[in-house]
């Protein structure tokens, strides 16, 4: 446990039981009705609260209770172990919500905004995806200066989660069209409220419902300079980094959500009886099982190594190439589990209301992770680039 955390080991433990028995119980209630409507109910945010889901992972100067790296990484796997949508929700609050400003804002809105992410009076998605472009040096929004001295943006972004219970919008634009690198970019927080803002609706989604993804349309909207982050040219560094760390939060929820199906098969293997045994004694379900344990163990290691690594230095050089490790093993083994969750299952599993818990809708949420903050490719070409600059070379920090 970290030493300066404001909670005990003991506070600690039984918090992580807590986060698991809301996840698998109300949140799972609730999840009903937002498999219909696909938008989370007042209901949610208020058990959110309740139980500190917004305030676990601050600092303490904004409320919250010093957690090191690792243990805001097992809170998230407690909570990952309900619904996707949800799971999407406060993974993001965990990180990108607070950390961009925290990191990159100016003074003034920082003293004006950091302590009201405590109690959700204030969460800011994250927007860098466009229908027209991707999310690198190919963006089109811009954010030019005009003779105020203010930014004014133009643009649209695509694929937004949490656009629907955000005030803030931390955004990637252009701001030197002529400027053919990375520095030709910038980041900016962005008041949903401001004059020109659009929120673009979206169809539903195969899974993770509830998670609010829309488009968003700027059209002249004025920013005035304290709501530049950072520095002009610093846009792909904030993203790059900011997206780097979400990765390995990306790997945790994969990890819950794995140890939960991998729990469900177990049970599920011990009760179905055939030819008068349990399928659990067969060989092939060894296996099976076998391969979802190795999976989730490796997994769990390196989510562990990454963790230590950026309680050490959050801006160390193998920050990057860890989390797209994470990241991409993480698919591989959220994809193995699930696959064998369902033959376990057999067609039992393929159901709606499963007694053993929702197979079929963890089946769908679990395929969210392929794409979110960068699909198989991207951690590939990631992990190629930094493994080519270290030289193969990586390192490790032991405790």
């Amino acid at each position: 446990m970290n030493p300066n955390a404001k909670i005990t080991d003991e506070q600690f433990e039984a918090y992580l039981k807590q986060i698991r028995e809301l996840a698998e119980g109300p949140f799972e209630e609730i999840q009903k009705e937002v498999e219909v409507t696909n938008t989370f109910p007042e209901e949610f945010y208020e058990l959110a609260k309740k139980n500190d889901l917004y305030r676990f992972y601050l600092p303490s100067e904004y409320g919250g209770w010093d957690l090191d790296e690792l243990e805001i990484l097992r809170v998230q796997e407690e909570f990952s172990r309900g619904p996707g949508g949800m799971r999407m929700h406060l993974h993001h609050a965990a990180d990108m919500n607070w950390r961009i400003l925290d990191d990159y804002g100016t003074d003034e809105v920082k003293a004006e905004l950091m302590d009201k992410f405590q109690d959700k009076t204030v969460y800011c998605n994250f927007a860098i995806t466009e229908q027209t472009g991707g999310t690198g040096a190919d963006l089109h929004t811009t954010a030019i200066k005009n003779a105020d001295g203010n930014y004014v943006l133009n643009g649209e972004k695509w694929l937004i989660s949490h656009t629907d219970c955000s005030d803030y919008t931390y955004v990637i634009a252009v701001t030197n069209p002529d400027d053919d690198k990375d520095t030709r970019l910038s980041g900016f927080l962005v008041p949903n409220n401001a004059p020109g803002f659009e929120i673009v609706p979206m169809p539903h989604m195969m899974g993770c419902r509830g998670a609010g993804h829309a488009g968003l349309k700027f059209t002249n909207l004025v920013l005035e300079p304290k709501y530049l982050l950072g520095k002009e040219g610093q846009g792909m560094e904030i993203a790059i980094h900011s997206l780097s760390v979400s990765r390995v939060h990306i790997a945790m929820s994969n990890l819950g959500m794995a140890q939960r199906m991998l729990e469900i098969s177990l049970k599920r293997a011990n009760d179905r009886i055939t030819f008068g045994k349990p399928i659990a004694s067969r060989q092939m379900i060894k296996a099976k099982i076998a391969d979802m344990q190795k999976m989730i163990h490796v997994l769990r290691c390196a989510i562990y190594d990454f963790a230590r690594d950026f309680n050490k230095d959050p801006h160390n050089e193998y920050v990057t190439e860890k989390a797209a490790i994470c990241k991409l093993f993480s698919i591989d083994t959220v994809k193995l589990v699930s696959d064998e969750m369902l033959e376990i299952f057999g067609g039992d599993g393929y159901f709606e209301d499963c007694p053993y818990g929702p197979t079929e809708r963890l089946y769908r949420d679990c395929r969210a992770m392929w794409l979110e903050e960068g699909a198989p490719c991207v951690q590939r070409i990631t992990i190629a680039r930094e493994c080519q600059n270290h030289g193969g070379k990586i390192e490790y920090t032991f405790d």
